[in-house]
């Protein structure tokens, strides 16, 4: 039995309404994993680059330029979707069978585009070093009454 490399991911937006499920392993044919069908796509998957001081861990995926790439990457970008790469074990003979080996949770933080190629950087959802978490809105609901007036003192 013959093992081999393949990557699974799902693009998803902030709101989880739009999902896209992409593999790169079997040509021309789809495959499920988590009870999800994923679509081959020949893209590639960079893996994780991390500098010595541990905070650097973006990951780069490249996608052949088209019509139909460019359609999805410009929104994906724009409202920073969340990508899932699963980097699996594969049996080239069985489509339904695989071993998870990593997972990598990133969000698109930026994209360019060449002749024959767009590639998307995701950056971690976590900077484990520098603290900073994704930026969030602060609502009523998450932090009660917000004061009108500038009259405001802490204890």
């Amino acid at each position: 039995m013959d093992i081999a490399l393949g990557n699974y991911l799902r693009l998803q937006n902030q709101k989880g309404t739009s999902s896209f499920y992409f593999q790169n392993f079997f040509i021309q044919s789809t495959s499920t994993f988590q009870g999800d069908e994923y679509t081959f796509v020949p893209y590639g998957f960079s893996g994780v680059t991390v500098n010595r001081s541990g905070d650097n861990t973006e990951a780069t995926l490249v996608f052949p330029n088209n019509e139909l790439t460019r359609a999805w990457a410009l929104n994906a970008v724009q409202q920073r979707w969340l990508a899932r790469v699963y980097v699996m074990a594969l049996d080239p003979e069985d489509t339904s069978v695989g071993t998870l080996m990593h997972q990598y949770n990133g969000e698109v933080a930026a994209g360019q585009w060449d002749e024959t190629s767009l590639t998307l950087s995701l950056n971690t959802i976590l900077d484990a070093v520098g603290s900073d978490v994704p930026l969030r809105r602060l609502t009523q609901s998450l932090i009660g009454n917000i004061p009108t007036s500038a009259n405001v003192r802490l204890r």
